[in-house]
């Protein structure tokens, strides 16, 4: 099937006049983009239509609240598109491109100045890594790892698996649900992925999958083809206020992952970019609905993080009591700090790690 993309909401039939010309004002500062099988799963006559809420821009984007860099990648580039924040693992953004844009994007500032941070010096990210051997792990992601050529695809892998120290190579991809026809009708894709994805050292992809609704019957069959070619399978998704920030939602959400064998990996807490108060949930609130959520749900569809992807580290919530949030270090910049635990006193407003009083957070 030959995907239409669309990059100006004059191109939908589904939204009137009316709402285009207030809509084009937001899509003039945060870019609009998406394809005709994604928008083929709206209802139209749903408001709430959650597809709707993942794709289609919202006035609220104008608000002014966040950041363009929220977790401060910058400070971790090495080069444009090569960022080394923990030992072990390199990411790469070999990607500019998605297969449509999600309002909450936190890397708006990739699509605002699409030709500045995605990779081009391949050759120069590939002698990085070869002389970094604490290397075990690289990230391909973008934009969407899934939007590059496969021809492309399999010359940044190659190049990967000539270097011994690097056991996993993950893809960072919503394609399998923005546009299953990507991995239905590429066989030199599943190709590349039973190539390369041995049993010493495996090829993961962490899909982006946000609502139950997603899950067609296509994505379905084409994250089966990507399993059956010898993929390690796993989900994050933020956690996204009116979209599943309801522990019915979410808790379907992990089932369905788990029936189909793509166990939740992270949920994340909505990072503070420009324009994503819309979409953002409170931290305590949104960790409240993620435990109702799991504890509906069997032990295989629990294994998710709650995680706050913070410029030191991924920052796990474990736990609440009526005066305090407890907090870890599921991963931190500064190795010393991996694993450490600390609280700080409740603040039913706060939305990132910063909200919170520095004196009253303790270790």
């Amino acid at each position: 099937m030959q995907v239409k993309y669309f990059t100006n909401l004059d191109q939908l039939e589904d939204i009137s006049a009316k709402e285009k010309e207030k809509l084009k004002k937001v899509s003039e500062r945060y870019p609009f983009r998406a394809n005709d099988y994604y928008l083929s799963l709206i209802d139209w006559n749903d408001p709430l239509d959650p597809i709707k809420r993942i794709i289609i821009p919202s006035t609220g984007e104008l608000n002014d609240w966040g950041e363009l860099d929220p977790s401060e990648e910058s400070k971790y580039t090495v080069m444009p598109g090569l960022e080394h924040k923990y030992d072990s693992t390199v990411l790469l953004l070999i990607s500019n491109v998605c297969g449509g844009i999600c309002r909450y994007c936190f890397r708006k500032r990739i699509f605002k100045q699409p030709n500045q941070e995605y990779l081009r010096d391949i050759e120069a990210a590939v002698d990085y890594i070869r002389g970094h051997k604490e290397v075990t792990n690289v990230l391909l992601t973008g934009g969407d790892s899934f939007m590059l050529p496969t021809k492309r695809l399999k010359l940044i892998v190659g190049k990967l698996r000539e270097i011994g120290h690097v056991k996993i190579i993950r893809f960072g991809t919503k394609m399998p649900v923005f546009n299953p026809y990507r991995i239905l009708e590429d066989s030199s894709l599943i190709e590349l992925i039973k190539n390369y994805s041995t049993p010493q050292k495996r090829i993961y992809i962490i899909t982006d999958i946000n609502h139950p609704k997603e899950l067609s019957k296509e994505a379905i069959k084409g994250l089966k083809m990507l399993f059956k070619a010898g993929a390690i399978l796993t989900n994050q998704t933020p956690l996204i206020r009116n979209l599943n920030d309801d522990p019915e939602v979410m808790a379907e959400l992990f089932r369905r992952l788990s029936f189909i064998g793509v166990p939740p990996y992270y949920v994340f807490q909505c990072r503070p970019s420009v324009g994503n108060k819309e979409y953002a949930v409170p931290i305590e609130k949104g960790y409240e609905i993620y435990e109702q959520a799991k504890s509906m749900v069997s032990g295989l569809a629990k294994s998710s993080h709650f995680v706050l992807s913070h410029a030191s580290g991924k920052i796990e919530v474990v736990g609440m009591n009526s005066k305090k949030i407890f907090l870890k270090y599921h991963r931190a910049f500064r190795n010393k700090n991996s694993s450490r635990f600390f609280s700080c006193k409740r603040n039913s407003e706060a939305y990132w790690l910063e909200d919170y009083d520095e004196l009253a957070c303790i270790s």
